[in-house]
């Protein structure tokens, strides 16, 4: 039977005081808040283009409202963690939360991605969430990259994913590793595969310009 994630699955039993309340205070909103609601029978059944658009824009933002909640949750974690070493004791596991925006070949793609604390610094173990991306072709992944001073090293992948084709519209999680020991500006990209399967491929996901 399946059961929604509770706070101890997603941060561990480590976090207590207030800081592990605030934490409790926003996954019971999100839990709260649920999935938008189902498109009605009207919709499902509607034959015409325009009922056509309106469905799959109702799915593509059930799928960003899925991403907008991995943002905010990071963003908090990340919150505590950064409060929490300028206070000299670092109580957070998440070390970086980046925000990924699709390129022209999947303009309609965003993601997530939450990077948690390396005990050795060197394996950091990584949380991705993306909608919008292209069913995977029969025997292909999309690869996750290293992404340092503007370019993809190309001896950094960090692990593959596929999208079936039930969830080409719906968000996709899945759990990565960065083997790497981490410099100040690294980041991450999403590929697939280039022509005759040629790696590193092309970008589909890059990071998001930082706003202020």
């Amino acid at each position: 039977m399946n059961r929604e994630p509770t706070l101890d699955d997603l941060i561990g039993a480590d976090t207590t005081g207030a800081e592990r309340q605030r934490l409790q205070d926003v996954h019971e909103q999100l839990l709260e808040a649920g999935p938008p609601p189902e498109l009605s029978p009207e919709l499902e059944a509607g034959p015409t283009l325009g009922m056509t658009l309106q469905k799959k824009r109702v799915v593509k933002r059930r799928a960003m409202v899925l991403i907008a909640a991995a943002v905010a949750i990071a963003a908090v974690f990340l919150g505590g963690y950064t409060a929490g070493n300028h206070g000299g004791k670092e109580t957070k596991p998440v070390a970086e939360a980046v925000r990924l925006q699709g390129t022209q070949i999947a303009p309609n793609a965003e993601g997530a991605l939450q990077v948690w604390d390396s005990r050795d610094g060197s394996n950091w173990p990584m949380t991705l969430t993306v909608a919008g991306l292209p069913q995977s072709p029969p025997h292909t992944y999309y690869e996750v990259y290293l992404f340092r001073d503007g370019k993809i090293q190309t001896w950094g992948k960090c692990g593959s994913f596929r999208v079936g084709s039930s969830s080409t519209n719906r968000a996709v999680t899945v759990t990565l590793t960065s083997p790497y020991t981490l410099e100040k500006g690294d980041s991450w990209v999403v590929t697939r595969p280039g022509h005759g399967g040629a790696e590193p491929g092309q970008m589909v996901l890059r990071p998001a310009p930082v706003t202020a």
